[in-house]
């Protein structure tokens, strides 16, 4: 599931779930709909993404695409290292900001998960 918000200048998408190929058709909506609001930041929320594939990759990178074109930027918030990893791999990591400071939610920070619990 993709849900969408905007403010003055940006539009935030959350996604939900798997990112991939199954999820396909609903793509060229979510995407005209991104593009028609022309909002200078786009802000794609990964924390809740299950799966990505190529697919999903590709649907983002049309996104970047299409807001460079614009002269916006695309920022990456709380993707997992193998969600980047398919987008290093379609040779597209230059097309987005990742932000690497965002924390999700339901997830502990990394130092809390490297100190041990009390005896």
């Amino acid at each position: 599931m993709i849900e969408i918000s905007t403010s003055a200048t940006t539009t935030t998408l959350v996604v939900s779930g798997d990112l991939d190929l199954a999820e396909r058709d609903q793509f060229p909506e979510v995407a005209a709909r991104v593009v028609g609001l022309r909002r200078q930041l786009v802000i794609v929320d990964m924390c809740r993404v299950t799966f990505m594939d190529s697919t999903g990759a590709a649907f983002l990178i049309s996104l970047a695409d299409a807001g460079r074109k614009r002269g916006g930027a695309t920022v990456l918030r709380g993707a997992d290292p193998r969600d980047l990893f398919v987008i290093e791999v379609c040779g597209a990591t230059e097309l987005f900001r990742i932000d690497t400071d965002h924390r999700c939610e339901d997830v502990p920070p990394v130092a809390e998960l490297d100190t041990p619990a009390p005896a």
